[in-house]
């Protein structure tokens, strides 16, 4: 009896071997791609971005844990490690998720605005990320966050806000968003955060570059956001909606999809599409919906 289960101990060892080989050989394969995933939060937003070299960068974090478990299933079992965490605006449905991340995982870099609020979410992301020791960047456009990537291009532009904001009070912090652009090769994305009509025009009449391949639709497609102007000037290929499943807000708007519609872009939902995968080789992106 003890022989037999001294075999089966082996056995067990050996296929956990096989198990770890496999991932390394998968990631070794992988190691030239980009990948964008806009994970189904509900009514929230939370990108995860992987670079080749592994660096992993989370843009908010929902309303809630589910964060946890999509990361969980996305990232190697192993690994609690996060290289840069990006809080565009402290608003609920965005940073909620980011204090259980906090919890759990080691950060090594925050950028946020540091707008200031009264509500206990925000306080406890500030005991978080004092405790954390990360290290702290206040937004501002102008900056830009370089990447390491063998022989490609591969950074994130800091486009808002136009100034810094840290230690302000504002009634509506939707607008407080920091936009940004990532950029690999020569395929673009535009991450919007929560910010209105009023701050789209300004950055087109401040003639920042904002023409990129994949827009991550403002504020969950509220027709505060998303001015045909905008789109337009843009000109995405493909549109990716986070939104949560009946929502009470009616996002997203029919005339966003309108207008989306009307420059033939395609649209993608995580409230229709689940997790949506985007994958770039720095030439070309693809896509699929995944169903984590």
């Amino acid at each position: 009896m003890r022989r037999r289960n001294l075999v089966f101990l082996f056995l067990g060892f050996l296929i956990l071997l096989n198990i770890l080989a496999w991932t390394v050989v998968f990631e070794l394969i992988n190691s030239q791609f980009l990948e964008v995933i806009f994970f189904d939060v509900g009514q929230g937003d939370a990108i995860f971005i992987e670079t080749p070299q592994r660096h992993q960068i989370l843009i908010d974090g929902g309303q809630n844990s589910k964060i946890l478990e999509k990361l969980g299933k996305t990232m190697s079992f192993w690994d609690r490690d996060i290289d840069l965490i990006i809080l565009t605006h402290p608003e609920s449905d965005h940073l909620a998720g980011l204090i259980e991340v906090l919890k759990k995982y080691r950060v090594e870099n925050i950028f946020w605005t540091g707008v200031r609020r009264e509500t206990g979410e925000y306080q406890e992301w500030l005991r978080l990320i004092k405790a954390e020791k990360s290290k702290i960047f206040i937004a501002q456009s102008g900056q830009q966050i370089i990447l390491p990537s063998s022989g490609i291009n591969n950074s994130i532009a800091i486009l808002y806000p136009f100034e810094t904001l840290e230690g302000k009070e504002f009634k509506d912090i939707n607008n407080t968003s920091i936009v940004l652009k990532l950029i690999f090769g020569k395929n673009t994305f535009l991450f919007t955060g929560d910010i209105y009509k009023k701050i789209e025009k300004e950055l087109i009449e401040r003639g920042l570059d904002i023409d990129s391949d994949v827009l991550k639709v403002g504020h969950h497609g509220s027709q505060a956001s998303s001015s045909e102007e905008f789109i337009q000037k843009v000109s995405p290929e493909i549109a990716v909606i986070s939104v949560g499943k009946d929502n009470k807000y009616g996002h997203p708007h029919q005339e966003v999809l309108r207008v989306l519609e009307k420059y033939d872009i395609e649209v993608l939902r995580t409230d229709f599409d689940s997790d949506i995968k985007i994958i770039s080789d720095g030439k070309e992106i693809k896509l699929k919906s995944l169903a984590l």
